[in-house]
């Protein structure tokens, strides 16, 4: 089977959403609440994205060097350092424990 049919309906419902989104929302009213829980969702589903790939590799445990340099990249931007000092520091964390052994 060709995936161009497939592919097709993946860019048009993707536009459709894009297009139905922004229109429902002048339409509807949130409570409160919801608004409070979509908010929340978002974050949670971040951070299982960032556990997810920072813990594992394919099914594996990735080591402790990773999620120690992620470790220092949360503390950094926490303290509101500068995106290329949290990415240097995270990188370099990771690269010299990994150098000393710890994988």
């Amino acid at each position: 089977m060709s995936l161009t049919i497939p592919l097709i309906a993946m860019i048009v419902g993707t536009f459709a959403l894009r297009l139905i989104g922004p229109a429902l929302r002048s339409r509807m009213t949130i409570s409160p609440r919801i608004d409070r829980v979509m908010s929340t969702s978002v974050a949670v589903v971040f951070v299982a994205l960032i556990a997810t790939s920072t813990l594992l590799v394919g099914k594996d445990f990735a080591g402790f060097a990773a999620p120690i340099g992620v470790t220092v990249a949360g503390i950094l931007a926490w303290r509101k350092a500068p995106f290329v000092v949290i990415v240097i520091a995270a990188a370099a964390t990771t690269a010299a424990l990994r150098w000393i052994g710890v994988a």
